[in-house]
């Protein structure tokens, strides 16, 4: 197959330090991992001309973090700066709009950021959480709709936990298909260094003694909560060439907005974005040599390999079920343990884990074939989609 030559390339990397992590806030982890892409590429903050932040809950600038950012990190004479929104589709819409301003001559060197800072440290006193904004995607999300909240159905984990429960009834999901799922990416977080899970097993008896926490989902079903900041920056393909690192080459990104309500469509939006990105990339799904997929549950994950068409649909649980997706298996997902196991970060976690992959950097952990990597992000309740294609190719 004669694949399509990329225009631009991610060139740097920075990931800060991941989880309860209190040395400093929302701002300072941003600036912190935008300085680590930058020396990963071998460029100085004078170098960038491009920013695009995606603020997580934590951040109160609205949509002026990304001038704060400039700001802070004494940037000058930018010719792009947003601040974008997509919940957890952010982070590869970010390297979309980055990659597009590039080839169309609007700047040559963007930086893409996401941080958060929901955790606060416990006080010596009683070891509670210091006041102010609630620790949690759901708590802080705050999703709750009228009358469904008044009879308890409140945040977003309650919205997935119902969408996950009609799959159930639909297809026969169960129980150990969601286990099958957290096992796995444990079982990839267990040969990740960094992963906050890293030293701790976890077998489906763990999982079923976990507590609930909205039936159907059970503790491990939920992803991690994180402070820190992941940054990665984006150049031209020929620019690429003079990093210092290896460049990680975007052929293809797309977003996918169903609509309607996903208790009756059971889909995602990858089901339309991947039609755009396998179409840019020139690829198919036999191309691809493993998958990072957003994970803010395991059902996630089911429902997500169904949409890319990796199964049937219905067969997402009985897939992950048969050991496809953990080490060893027939499709390599969620390498560095996923927010489930390693870090969560939103839709940067997928992004990370997919360009230490296409590096060959990833260790214990590394997957043996790693030219095409497909990465997923997932916004609000199946609510939007993005979808990337990246590789160590140039074409």
């Amino acid at each position: 197959m004669e694949y399509r030559k990329a225009s631009s390339a991610i060139v740097g990397l920075g990931v800060t330090p991941q989880g309860k992590v209190f040395h400093t806030r929302e701002m300072g982890f941003a600036v912190e991992a935008v300085a680590r892409a930058l020396d990963d590429a071998g460029l100085d903050r004078d170098d960038l001309d491009g920013l695009l932040l995606n603020p997580g809950v934590s951040w109160k600038d609205g949509g002026l973090g990304s001038f704060h950012l400039q700001q802070a990190m004494e940037l000058r004479n930018l010719r792009l700066s947003a601040t974008m929104s997509l919940g957890g589709a952010t982070a590869i819409a970010m390297i979309a709009h980055a990659a597009m301003a590039i080839a169309a001559g609007q700047c040559t060197t963007v930086a893409c950021v996401f941080s958060d800072a929901p955790l606060k440290p416990p006080r010596p006193d009683n070891g509670r959480a210091a006041g102010g904004a609630p620790a949690g995607a759901g708590a802080s999300y705050a999703f709750a709709r009228g009358l469904e909240a008044s009879y308890g159905q409140f945040g977003m984990t309650a919205r997935y936990a119902m969408v996950a429960r009609r799959h159930m009834h639909v297809y026969g999901t169960t129980s150990d298909h969601l286990a099958a799922v957290a096992v796995a990416q444990r079982q990839w977080a267990n040969r990740n260094p960094d992963a906050q899970f890293h030293d701790t097993p976890l077998t489906a008896a763990d999982y079923h003694r976990s507590r609930w926490v909205v039936e159907p989902f059970h503790l491990f079903d939920c992803c991690l909560v994180s402070n820190g900041g992941v940054a990665v920056i984006l150049t031209s393909a020929e620019r690429a060439k003079d990093a210092r690192g290896t460049p990680v080459y975007v052929w293809g990104t797309g977003q996918g907005h169903l609509g309607g309500d996903p208790i009756d469509t059971l889909a995602s939006g990858a089901v339309v974005a991947k039609e755009t990105a396998f179409a840019m990339a020139g690829v198919g799904l036999d191309d691809l040599d493993f998958c990072q997929l957003y994970d803010c549950y395991t059902f996630t994950v089911v429902v997500t390999l169904e949409d890319y068409g990796f199964c049937a649909k219905g067969e997402g649980g009985p897939f992950a079920a048969a050991g496809a997706t953990a080490p060893g298996g027939r499709l390599a997902v969620n390498t560095g343990g996923g927010q489930l196991s390693s870090f969560y970060m939103w839709g940067m976690t997928p992004v990370a884990e997919a360009i230490i992959q296409l590096r060959g950097q990833g260790g214990e952990r590394q997957v043996p074939r790693h030219d095409i990597a497909l990465v997923s992000g997932n916004g609000g309740l199946l609510s939007t989609h993005s979808t990337a294609i990246l590789s160590r190719l140039p074409s």
